[in-house]
């Protein structure tokens, strides 16, 4: 297994490297990226090349070089998530050596994930077939692994010519349809050599990443240049990716607490079932729900979103949240005290802060809701016979009024008829105007099948199908959480 020789920064291009393949393989070119000067071709006899017109076409390729690197750069710049980041490494990475195939493994030697493996050109059937082979046998597998002599990037030029390769890899390079490989590691921190690319090179980094590997259809194996230009490319990539991956950790650490300061369960009372879900956005915002039991069999439900995203949006929602219980137990018969309260909560420990909530009075036996909201959007009732938003009084958010009230409104769903109740970013998350937005949601719950009109998660799911981009992505600010709370009255 050949390993790219120590860069030479004015190694000609069109010269191919010595392999010591029993046939003499093709060299990969970064056409069209990079494109090979004809000045630098041996000159023809009996006719002296020019000094001047070499050293003229040196720098061009240095210049050509230069604005590749910095072209590759700014795109990988441009991404400012982990996933669009891995992908943009994968192909350019694919341009600079000439490869047609790849695939990217993350996996951070810290043990506190994420894992991923991504292809280029690979079907996820392609990459099941490449994790077949024993992780010790390949040379990405060497270097997550952090056994001996890793840590340089290593060249196969004749996958199937090569005996000293186990034999598992020459099977499935044979039948993918792959004849050689170049693998390079990912990796932040300090190299030993400058460039960490020459057969003498110890990399000494701080911390391992993962490994790319590129495949090429014919044996081929990059040129020196070729492997300095990835080299370099790769080496401000991993600090990229390491950045990224310390905000997705952030994130998922966000998303964490705040499931953890919602409810582990919700409360069985006879003659309603409940099912809440949630969708967080990348922020982590405030969007919050809860349900709890009351004396005489009733129940009480809440659901609000903090603005703002974030720890301090955390910690609002979560002070919110326990005042709300609190108050909720002492007067949660009438929801306008319970929401002067938390509007005088929110002034005292939150002065800067905007909030919106609606807390209902839930008595099942009788099917009756007393319910009162500040600044939040309506509920919708929804059933075989009616689906419409619930009419509420207009009122402004917490925190927006030095006191807060407004009066409460009370209805009746039907058996069989189930209450939503939602936060204000399943309307934004779907990019339309306000009216839009409430008659999309309203078309999502009239919808729903017969079937699954029994289940209240099932509604709940089906509207957020429905309402959300069928793209899975969200056309306006991806920072808004969804929050959905829907109780089924029998």
């Amino acid at each position: 297994m050949g390993v790219c020789d120590a860069i030479r920064h004015n190694a000609p291009v069109g010269k191919p490297t010595a392999m010591s393949a029993p046939h003499l393989p093709k060299v990969a070119g970064i056409d069209p990226m990079v494109p090979v000067s004809t000045h630098t071709a041996a000159p023809t006899e009996g006719i002296p090349s020019a000094p001047g017109a070499f050293i003229q076409d040196r720098l061009a390729g240095w210049v050509s070089d230069l604005t590749t690197l910095h072209e590759l750069t700014e795109r990988l710049a441009g991404t400012s998530t982990l996933d669009s980041a891995l992908h943009e490494l994968l192909v350019a990475g694919a341009a600079l050596v000439g490869a047609a195939r790849g695939l990217l493994v993350l996996e951070p030697a810290d043990g506190r994930g994420p894992s991923r493996t991504i292809g280029l050109g690979l079907s996820h059937a392609d990459l099941g077939h490449i994790e077949t082979v024993p992780r010790s046998a390949t040379a990405y597998g060497r270097f997550l692994d952090g056994l001996p002599d890793t840590g340089a990037p290593l060249a196969s030029p004749d996958i199937l010519g090569d005996p000293g390769l186990d034999p598992g890899c020459r099977e499935v390079a044979a039948r993918l349809g792959y004849a050689a490989s170049y693998t390079h590691p990912l990796a932040t921190g300090a190299a030993e050599a400058a460039g960490a690319t020459g057969p003498n090179a110890t990399a000494r980094t701080t911390g391992r990443l993962g490994a790319a590997v590129w495949l090429y259809d014919e044996p081929a194996e990059p040129l020196e240049r070729q492997c300095h230009l990835v080299g370099v490319y790769v080496r401000y990539a991993a600090e990229h990716l390491a950045r990224l991956l310390e905000l997705e950790r952030a994130r998922a650490d966000a998303v964490a607490l705040a499931e953890e300061l919602l409810p582990s369960r919700l409360p069985r009372i006879p003659g309603v079932r409940l099912a809440a879900r949630r969708r967080a956005g990348p922020g982590a915002g405030g969007d919050w729900y809860d349900a709890l039991p009351l004396p005489d069999n009733a129940l009480g439900l809440a659901i609000g979103s903090v603005g703002g995203s974030g720890p301090a949006a955390l910690a609002a929602m979560g002070r919110l949240r326990a005042g709300l219980r609190a108050y909720a137990v002492m007067e949660g018969e009438d929801p306008v005290a319970v929401l002067s309260d938390l509007e005088l909560l929110l002034r005292m420990t939150e002065p800067s802060a905007a909030a919106t909530a609606l807390y209902a009075y839930c008595e099942p036996d009788r099917r009756t809701i007393v319910l009162a909201g500040a600044g939040h959007t309506p509920p919708l009732v929804t059933g075989e016979r009616r689906t419409e938003f619930v009419e509420t009084t207009l009122s402004a958010p917490l925190g927006m009024l030095s006191c807060w009230e407004a009066p409460s409104v009370e209805f009746a769903p039907r058996p069989g008829e189930t209450v939503l109740f939602y936060t204000d970013g399943l309307l934004r998350r779907t990019g339309d105007t306000r009216d839009r937005a409430f008659a999309r949601l309203h078309a999502a719950a009239a919808g729903v099948p017969k079937v699954l009109r029994q289940d209240p998660g099932a509604v709940a799911d089906h509207v957020l199908r429905t309402v959300l981009p069928a793209d899975g992505t969200d056309r306006s600010a991806a920072t808004e959480d969804v929050a959905v709370l829907a109780a089924r009255f029998d």
